[in-house]
């Protein structure tokens, strides 16, 4: 009785726009859904039939080729420790960098850190042949570390910039209560400050993590070395051979796209309630 008073009550905008988000979902799943069906097909049914959606029967040969054949193991391993370390990496600085600016420098961080989000108007193509000829001259390319040194230097101003506005959202009369109880700065920073930045911290370390691990460009140009490979690029450099079998493809797409599909979906709630809360004082 309740549901169906609720349905009566229920404006026809209301609905119209439930249906019309539930139709911008369903589109916006179709390829991930598609690629994870195309993924367990058997050899050769792309091909004969590829426009049916559902699998005539369910194999997992495509991805024994992917990590067996290819090696792609070692692929996930190079982009998990790259993206990994970014991330990690990028956190430690930005939030460091972003309770110095609001505390320590109000006026000239501010400025400073509008200056560092106008880095982002430069497009990656731009910034690619310095890169490359900057880690040549310092002998880290076909390196993970200077890899990793390059993501950090795109990836720390956009994480400074965001958690700015999280340290806004941090009471001052708490970091003074707990000096007046003895802790010195470093302390105030962990085991205060930290923790009120909880949800800020995730939301830009997954933001970070799922760019790192998608970016294509500088890990092309800057590892040479198929064991150094990052996802990305080995996945790329499957459309070089001579027979494409698109099951492995599938298959290889599905290893690339599942992880960041995953970790978003793990801490979507986290990210939402994190970026409005550091966007209230930003």
């Amino acid at each position: 009785m309740k549901k169906g008073k609720l349905l009566r009550r229920a404006r026809p905008g209301t609905i119209i726009s439930y249906v019309y988000l539930t139709v911008l979902s369903l589109v916006a799943v179709f390829p991930l859904l598609w690629i994870l069906l195309s993924s367990v097909k058997p050899k050769g049914e792309l091909t004969q039939n590829p426009t049916a959606i559902l699998p005539s029967s369910v194999t997992w040969e495509n991805f024994k080729t992917v990590f067996q054949q290819l090696n792609f193991g070692t692929n996930v391993r190079n982009s998990v420790i790259i993206a990994g370390s970014t991330t990690l990496i990028a956190i430690i600085i930005a939030s460091l960098g972003a309770y110095g600016v609001v505390r320590f420098f109000p006026r000239f961080g501010k400025f400073m850190t509008r200056i560092l989000i106008t880095t982002y108007m430069f497009p990656p193509i731009l910034l690619a042949v310095p890169y490359a000829i900057i880690m040549g001259r310092i002998g880290l390319m076909n390196n993970r570390a200077g890899l990793v040194i390059v993501y950090l230097s795109i990836t720390v101003p956009y994480a400074l910039w965001l958690l700015v506005g999280f340290v806004h959202t941090v009471p001052l009369e708490i970091e003074e209560a707990a000096r007046v109880d003895g802790a010195n700065k470093i302390q105030v920073f962990y085991k205060v400050v930290l923790p009120i930045m909880a949800p800020g911290i995730v939301a830009v370390a997954i933001y970070t993590f799922i760019n790192v691990w998608n970016e294509f460009l500088y890990s092309l140009i800057m590892m040479n070395s198929t064991e150094k490979m990052t996802i990305a690029v080995a996945l790329k450099s499957l459309t070089g051979q001579e027979v494409l079998d698109w099951g492995v493809m599938m298959a290889a797409s599905t290893v690339v796209v599942l992880p960041s599909v995953i970790f978003f979906m793990l801490i979507q709630k986290k990210i939402a309630g994190g970026l409005a809360q550091g966007a209230v004082k930003s």
